[in-house]
């Protein structure tokens, strides 16, 4: 939440889409806001509240979204915040997957539906963070 002092927009150039650099590495970057998440960007209640926060990251439920997601910084797509929360039949949290989409459990069934997911999704789409969780779930697991 605080990469605020990491990434600058230097320009809007269109609706949805900023010139920006990532100050860390002084390097320039175009970022566009994800097509699925430009409501979310839209309400600038959240982020007015929160100055240090990063200008692409919005509140949606209880989860705080980045809104470029596809062309976030390498500083930000290794960094290794837990994306999500995967949750067995039993309510049991059996997992958490971070923002460079490594799983982080001990359950055997999950791990192969979940390398199964990544195999399948990235053949189809090479940006396969955003249907990660719609396969997971269709396999019966839970995520938060």
């Amino acid at each position: 939440m605080y990469l605020g002092d990491y990434i600058v927009i230097e320009e809007q150039t269109g609706p949805f889409t900023f010139q920006c650099c990532s100050v860390s590495t002084n390097t320039p970057f175009i970022a566009e806001i994800d097509p699925d998440k430009r409501h979310l960007f839209a309400d600038h209640s959240w982020i007015d509240e929160h100055p240090s926060a990063c200008r692409f990251l919005r509140p949606d439920g209880d989860r705080i979204r980045c809104t470029i997601h596809r062309d976030s910084p390498a500083q930000c797509k290794f960094y290794r915040c837990v994306i999500m929360r995967v949750t067995g039949t039993d309510g049991r949290e059996i997992g958490t997957i971070t923002g460079t989409l490594a799983l982080h459990s001990e359950d055997p069934a999950l791990r192969a539906i979940y390398d199964a997911a990544l195999r399948e999704i990235r053949e189809k789409n090479p940006h396969a963070e955003d249907r990660l969780s719609e396969y997971l779930q269709k396999h019966g697991y839970r995520i938060g």
